[in-house]
């Protein structure tokens, strides 16, 4: 039987367990895949909590696979499905887990993956690299402006820079201090995470930022709201809509489209977005994958890589 990796209920890393399960059956409007990555996302250990994205209903069935992100090959299709056949390589978000050696993709959200781009790489694009991209699109700010990005130094946050610099503008990122080669090697301005950094973050940006993407939250949402003047210009994917609404701002309006997949794809190719997979781990060590992004140490992306289904 499929191998996947799950949590049995709500809680910590106790609730997770590499598991034997049935081959999914694509459904109306989705495509089953043989998985050859995983992208890990904090929202992955988040759902494990108990934590909703926007506009989530429904009880969760358990065991409840882990991931939302994946890149594999097509194996079938569900009925009304157009566009994609066995054999095909593609990416796109994972209808009910990821961590898996097969799993089931919304084709709404499911891209063909470029030749030019390895399965790792396009792993980390539905959730990572399209929050960033959204989010960044949205803002809608002209070249040369400048952009604060708390949270620089991980996975949306990497993708947000660059994304960021491709369109013209100069960027402030606010990451630890162990991670300040990495933000300045993508070529923002390093600020120093921890108190304090509004000030630090207020002599990078002399005359002021432009616009704000937050993904931290918390107090570091509140400090960095009182950096921009316009606060239609910020916005942030680390904390719930309403308390970004508090400040004047919003949450990241996602498109969760297949367009966005493609556009962040020629992105790569094109080198103006580096995913920056700095560590892969195989589908028996996920729990290991998880527990760095849980931690906050992760720099970059983590990917769980998984060899070809029997």
């Amino acid at each position: 039987m499929p191998k996947a990796y799950v949590f049995t209920r709500y809680g910590g890393p106790e609730t997770e367990a590499l598991v034997d399960v049935d081959r999914p059956r694509p459904g109306p409007g989705e495509v089953l895949v043989a998985v050859r990555a995983a992208g890990v996302n904090p929202v992955d250990w988040k759902q494990r909590t108990g934590y909703r994205r926007p506009g989530e209903t429904g009880e969760r069935v358990f065991p409840s696979v882990l991931g939302n992100e994946v890149a594999g090959v097509v194996e079938e299709t569900g009925p009304d499905v157009t566009g994609f056949a066995p054999g095909d390589e593609v990416f796109g978000t994972a209808v009910a887990g990821g961590y898996a050696e097969y799993a089931l993709l919304a084709a709404g959200v499911t891209a063909p993956k470029p030749a030019a781009l390895t399965f790792a790489d396009a792993a980390t694009l539905p959730v990572a690299a399209a929050t960033a991209y959204d989010g960044v699109h949205q803002l809608d700010l002209p070249a040369g402006a400048t952009l604060l990005v708390t949270g620089a130094g991980g996975g949306v946050g990497v993708a947000a820079v660059q994304i960021a610099r491709a369109a013209g503008l100069r960027v402030v990122g606010v990451a630890s201090d162990g991670k300040k080669e990495l933000v300045e090697s993508l070529g923002a301005v390093h600020v120093s995470s921890g108190p304090g950094w509004a000030e630090r973050a207020r002599r990078a940006a002399p005359d002021g930022v432009d616009g704000v993407y937050d993904l931290v939250g918390g107090e570091v949402l509140r400090e960095a709201a009182v950096l921009v003047d316009d606060r239609g210009k910020l916005i942030t994917a680390g904390a719930p809509a309403e308390e970004a609404e508090r400040l004047g701002g919003a949450r990241v309006a996602r498109a969760r489209d297949a367009a966005v997949l493609r556009a962040v794809a020629g992105l790569v190719v094109r080198g103006d977005l580096d995913p920056h997979v700095t560590r892969t781990y195989p589908l028996d060590r996920a729990g290991e994958a998880l527990r760095e992004v849980e931690a906050g140490h992760a720099r970059g992306k983590i990917v769980i890589e998984i060899g070809a289904a029997e």
